[in-house]
């Protein structure tokens, strides 16, 4: 079994309409699943992808009204690294950003902290890309290249349980490609000061897996002497959680079921989508979660 790449990147932020003016206007991301924390039904989850919410290209955040700025460090995932097609696109997005290009890589940081890097794809994955009227779709983004995490001593403690799991070393990375789409995790040395979790940080990190190997991941990763959860059913994708040796929050989640179990694709994102299991609450948490811009209907329209 191999992981089929990133699934998922799951971050936080304190300030919601300020995060979809940022990833749905500037970076030009579609909001495929506004949704609620099912462990914590009184905060947003937000769910930005490409055109068809795929896996691979899905940046979630969890919504905690006026979070302070938290601060990576040993155990937490401090970069999020993307693919673009050309040097021409790294030229597009380095102006739009207003940042430097530093040779083949495009960095900056969004609005509370949360780096990101672009870089160019060098794999034969299909490129995931979202509509926007203000970038052509040969310089969108296109899908998760990798992440960069903090830790202490990972050769020793972390290299031989991702070996376990399927993840091959290339250089400072560790790759791992399913049946689609490839991926990988690269571990740097950790800065003295202990990490924050807060605004600006990421919360966790899915590898996606087949519906057929689920199971069977969470069996492997026993074995490699982590500490699984039982299969949780998230509606939208199945999860198992556990903390790898560097104390990074991993998921292993579903490609499917899918976000358009229950809105049609073209609607995705419109209203708020709730499980079944919390619809019952919807008339309260439409009363406390943050009202949020339709950028995507507002750049369409000029604005109006």
């Amino acid at each position: 079994m191999r992981f089929d790449g990133i699934h998922h990147i799951t971050s936080i932020t304190g300030d919601a309409p300020r995060n979809v003016d940022f990833y749905t206007g500037t970076l030009g991301l579609r909001l495929v699943k506004k949704t609620v924390n099912q462990d914590d039904p009184t905060v947003y989850h937000l769910f930005y992808a490409d055109e068809n919410g795929t896996p691979g290209a899905d940046l979630t955040f969890f919504e905690y009204p006026g979070a302070v700025p938290g601060r990576a460090g040993a155990g937490m995932v401090y970069s999020i690294v993307w693919r673009v097609g050309s040097a021409d696109a790294l030229d597009f997005w380095a102006e739009r950003l207003r940042v430097e290009r530093d040779g083949d890589t495009v960095v900056f940081t969004d609005p509370e902290g949360l780096q990101h890097e672009l870089v160019i794809a060098q794999v034969p994955d299909q490129p995931l890309i979202a509509d926007h009227p203000e970038i052509p779709h040969e310089l969108a983004l296109q899908g998760f290249e990798g992440a960069r995490a903090y830790a202490h001593n990972a050769d020793v403690a972390t290299a031989p349980f991702l070996e376990q799991l399927g993840f091959e070393r290339d250089g400072s990375e560790w790759r791992t490609r399913g049946d689609s789409r490839e991926g990988w995790i690269e571990y740097n040395d950790a800065p003295e000061e202990a990490g924050i979790s807060g605004a600006g940080t990421v919360h966790h990190i899915a590898w996606a897996s087949t519906m057929d190997d689920h199971e069977a991941w969470g069996r492997r990763v026993a074995e490699a002497g982590a500490s699984p959860t039982p299969v949780i059913d998230r509606f939208y994708f199945r999860s198992i959680y556990f903390r790898e040796p560097s104390g990074i929050l991993f998921e292993i989640a579903t490609i499917g079921p899918g976000f358009d179990v229950d809105e049609p694709l073209e609607h995705l994102g419109e209203g708020l989508s709730l499980p079944p299991a919390y619809e019952q609450l919807r008339d309260r948490l439409e009363q406390v979660l943050t009202p949020l811009p339709d950028t995507r209907r507002q750049l369409a329209t000029g604005g109006r």
